[in-house]
């Protein structure tokens, strides 16, 4: 059934959509199967995503009609439409009245993705209006509470030294808290992995207090103020609740140092917005384990990793993942540094829609994935600051002279960047970060070609 008549109206202007401040707008990569034509597929598409279903159902009224979802832009060369979501349209709480993630990925990326005369949709970006983030958490904490506690300037703070206790399932106790320790003596901040919790070899009631007591002895060895991220991601949200107010009590007066890790994709929305609302004295780390099923560049469907990230801040994450924008291993490019502006500024232009967030606090970027010393650099210099949170698993636990020497050199590639020097040259006056040459000499030979006659070795 074309329904183009009702839910598409080309004539809407876009800047007058924003001015008006009563719809969320949103941008699709999108194209109907053969034998559909691309308004009427595009129109049957913004139904299922509101008001409509394929066929005409008597209790429609005109009131209803008020919460169309329409169609305002469509280019089918560019295989691209914008939709105009009402704000009524969307569901609210009942204590409060505030908006719900839940409910906006429902209608936007929910039985539309499954419709059998799309070939594909996926959102690569969305505006809120003012009103819309008024009615969303947004982060409690963020990077200047990082920032505080290490000591560092709580605005441009600059660089945090982070790293994931290798190997990715986890160690036992009593080894776990002491390659905790080890790192402490360098860097500053430790993370779980995202399957390391409550296993069975390693219990969350005997980890966490040894992990605490090797952050004191870190802490007391080096003068610095160390921080640590726990996973509490669970199925159920008591249990969440449960390991997050177990490792407080365990951190007791070093508890601000805790930051909760909570794998928001597989998670879900709801864990987040728990996450936030219990613990907003903690910093949110949102990992996104699983997005790249709907997120990578190789997926026509779902929503992209700028949307993830757009998402997160919504919903109150104080750090997300970013990737590491071509220079780890993950799947990325130069130009996803968006992801971390979006994230990180007060207004910024994305792919569709400029965006404002009005005062909202920002979230931080996390670079994780295959980064170490000699890749840092580059990566400082594409994304053009330092303002990050990097954990380095391997380029930490695989330097040569162990996790306190990787830490360092971690820190060492930061201030090569600040200092506008050649990497090599600096190597030979920083022995840590000389040593990572000799550590990841794949990643040198790549980076850094004829280094082995230039350091004498």
């Amino acid at each position: 059934m074309d329904q183009s008549s009702r839910y598409v109206d080309l004539n809407l202007s876009e800047e007058d959509l924003i001015n008006q401040g009563q719809h969320i707008l949103c941008a699709y990569t999108f194209k109907p199967k053969a034998g559909t034509g691309y308004l009427e597929a595009a129109a049957h598409f913004a139904a299922e995503s509101s008001t409509g279903t394929n066929v005409v159902v008597s209790t429609t009224d005109d009131f209803t009609k008020r919460f169309d979802a329409l169609v305002y832009y469509a280019n089918e060369e560019a295989e691209e439409i914008r939709i105009a979501y009402p704000l009524g349209l969307f569901d609210r709480n009942i204590r409060d009245g505030r908006m719900m993630m839940v409910s906006f990925l429902t209608l936007t990326i929910g039985n539309n993705q499954g419709m059998g005369d799309i070939a594909y949709a996926k959102m690569y970006d969305f505006y809120m209006p003012r009103r819309a983030i008024e009615l969303f958490d947004g982060p409690a904490k963020g990077a200047q509470d990082l920032w505080r506690i290490l000591g560092k300037p709580v605005e441009n703070g600059g660089y945090i030294a982070g790293t994931i206790i290798k190997p990715k399932l986890g160690l036992r106790p009593e080894p776990f808290a002491k390659a905790a320790y080890e790192f402490w003596l360098g860097g500053d901040f430790i993370k779980n992995d995202e399957p390391q919790g409550n296993q069975v070899f390693a219990p969350l009631r005997e980890t966490i207090p040894l992990v605490y007591d090797a952050m004191k002895r870190a802490m007391d060895e080096t003068g610095e103020a160390k921080l640590f991220s726990a996973n509490i991601t669970a199925d159920d949200h008591d249990e969440m609740l449960a390991r997050g107010e177990f490792i407080l009590e365990s951190f007791g007066p070093d508890a601000d140092k805790v930051a909760f890790l909570v794998d928001g994709f597989v998670g879900g929305p709801g864990m987040i917005t728990t996450a936030r609302r219990h613990f907003p004295n903690q910093f949110l780390h949102y990992h996104r384990a699983g997005h790249g099923m709907v997120t990578s560049p190789n997926s026509n469907r779902g929503y992209t990793a700028y949307v993830l990230a757009k998402m997160a801040r919504l919903q109150g994450a104080s750090g997300i993942h970013v990737g590491t924008m071509g220079y780890g291993k993950m799947e990325g490019a130069a130009d996803d540094r968006a992801t971390a502006f979006i994230i990180e500024r007060d207004e910024y232009q994305g792919p569709a829609y400029y965006q404002k967030w009005y005062g909202m606090k920002p979230t931080m970027p996390i670079v994780s994935g295959g980064m170490n010393a000699l890749r840092l650099p580059g990566f400082f210099t594409n994304l053009g600051h330092a303002n990050v949170l990097n954990t380095a698993g391997g380029g930490s636990y695989g330097h040569i002279d162990g996790p306190a020497a990787g830490a360092l050199s971690l820190r060492q590639a930061h201030a090569c960047w600040e200092a506008g020097a050649d990497p090599v040259e600096w190597a030979k006056d920083h022995h840590e970060f000389a040593r990572a040459f000799e550590s990841f000499p794949g990643d040198a030979d790549e980076l850094f070609p004829g280094w082995r006659a230039r350091l004498g070795l």
